[in-house]
């Protein structure tokens, strides 16, 4: 059995687990885990604001076929970076069907960044996905793979389907995947493919074959993949709600408490005896960032962690400067909250948000912004009733579009637009109109307060490096070995 890393560095998108992230954790011998939602975007905005440092030109330069890679620079990057009040240029949305130069940017821009984040070092690096995000996860993975990611970490969402596709990429081989379709009846072309044929200007080799991660919330979900899955599954992140970003829902009913937020009952706490009787790897998640929680998960028969927040804020994550000073000085001062929202994610996802004035936590301030989707990763998939095709819509859209689309007008109550915020929180805002700037959602795990011990008044920053000392500071010895013969056992051939 291969030994694995402790610290799995959590996956925070979008953007802020980017390549500089990852590049920095794995170089301490733990998994730098890069974020792998809406990263064509990203990619494209980087190009636009000039391409600073001459990285995306870097990687683009290693990418296989030349002739994609160098459309595609040549479509997106602006000698000098656009004007501070010119709009970034749309990349189209996806769709079930998606036209083969969208798939292009995809794969590239996947392909940068895990290219960037293995640059340098010879440990292993992995990519987070959104099970709930499903329009681009074919390219997207095909992408990483061709970069040689050695692990695929997904949640939000059941993922049967994804070793699957990562046993058919290693081979080049078409690779489908079923789409979420809400109201889809039985006859319906709900299916998803992508055959690397399509795009390989030349043969090439096999791709190695990366293990897969899944991030679960429950036994019955662990017991379901292992049993279910369509190919190997590899280990499991166990995340419990404290963790950032969006949180399984609770199970049964829901119930709120006298803040509004959701309350987790006994039913969604995960057994771990059961988890260690399936036999697989498993890391613990959620509110784990404390060398005396990293032991304790050692001694619950864990391998180790995932640790999110920690990371989000440390100088190489992709997080804006201010935003991380805002917060650091809070949680010094101890005013630091997390307000784990029920209703802000079109995903219908608990959502956990940074409470942070000028920023979309505020509900009246986000209330001034005008519903827009225009870059629609969260939209639902769903069964046109005119003609029966797929069509897509999200609750955060205006009201009468979304109603238009059979959607029902209670469930726009409360949405935000997350796409738009989570990229203005790496500083690639949208400019509308030439003074409309969008503003940022800051998420964190409930854990936000104990980053005290990393910063002080005297010192306002920290690097991912002391995340990781931090961690493993009481590290039992026997552990400490194991991690040098892992790194020497995922030595990865550069790209």
């Amino acid at each position: 059995m291969p030994k694995h890393p402790v610290i799995i560095q959590g996956g925070m998108g979008a953007g802020v687990s980017d390549w500089r992230l990852a590049n920095a954790v794995s170089r301490t011998g733990q998994l730098g885990v890069v974020s792998g939602t809406a990263l064509d975007v990203i990619f494209a905005r980087r190009l636009q604001d000039g391409d600073p440092g001459g990285h995306m030109r870097r990687a683009l330069d290693h990418f296989p076929f030349p002739a994609v890679a160098d459309r595609i620079y040549s479509e997106y990057y602006i000698p000098g970076g656009r004007g501070p009040k010119d709009s970034y240029r749309l990349v189209p949305m996806h769709e079930r069907v998606n036209p083969k130069a969208l798939n292009e940017l995809l794969i590239v821009s996947n392909f940068v960044e895990i290219w960037l984040a293995r640059e340098g070092h010879n440990n292993p690096v992995g990519i987070n996905y959104l099970e709930k995000i499903q329009l681009p996860h074919l390219a997207s993975m095909y992408g990483s793979m061709l970069a040689g990611v050695h692990y695929v970490l997904m949640g939000a969402g059941i993922p049967l389907k994804v070793p699957g596709v990562l046993d058919s990429f290693a081979n080049h081989k078409k690779a489908t995947y079923q789409l979420t379709v809400a109201g889809a009846q039985e006859g319906d072309d709900c299916t998803m493919s992508f055959d690397p044929a399509d795009y390989l200007e030349t043969p090439l080799p096999p791709l190695r074959r990366p293990h897969f991660f899944a991030i679960i919330a429950s036994n019955t979900l662990a017991t379901t993949l292992v049993r279910k899955s369509n190919g190997r599954v590899d280990g499991f992140i166990i995340e419990g709600p404290t963790a950032g970003g969006h949180n399984a829902p609770p199970r049964g009913k829901l119930v709120l408490n006298e803040k509004g937020e959701a309350v987790y009952g006994e039913r969604d706490v995960v057994d771990l005896p059961k988890i260690v009787e399936i036999g697989l790897p498993f890391w613990l998640a959620g509110g784990y960032g404390t060398p005396e929680k990293l032991n304790e998960a050692l001694e619950d028969g864990a391998t180790g962690i995932q640790v999110g927040t920690a990371f989000a804020y440390c100088e190489e994550s992709g997080l804006r400067h201010d935003y991380k000073r805002m917060l650091l000085k809070k949680v010094l001062a101890g005013e630091a909250a997390v307000f784990t929202d029920p209703r802000s994610s079109p995903t219908g996802f608990p959502f956990k948000a940074v409470l942070l004035e000028n920023t979309n936590s505020e509900t009246e301030t986000y209330k001034k912004r005008p519903r827009i989707c225009d870059l629609g990763y969260l939209r639902e998939s769903y069964r046109r009733p005119e003609d029966g095709q797929v069509g897509y819509r999200c609750s955060s859209e205006p009201v009468t579009v979304y109603i238009s689309k059979a959607g029902a007008v209670e469930d726009t109550v409360g949405r935000k637009c997350l796409c738009n915020a989570l990229l203005a929180n790496i500083g690639q805002q949208q400019i509308r109109a030439g003074k409309h700037e969008e503003l940022g959602l800051v998420t964190s795990g409930d854990d936000l307060l104990a980053l005290n011990r990393l910063v002080s008044e005297e010192c306002m920053s920290y690097a991912a490096a002391e995340v990781v000392e931090y961690l493993t500071s009481n590290m039992p010895s026997q552990i400490i070995p194991r991690q040098a013969e892992a790194a020497q056992h995922l030595h990865i051939v550069p790209a």
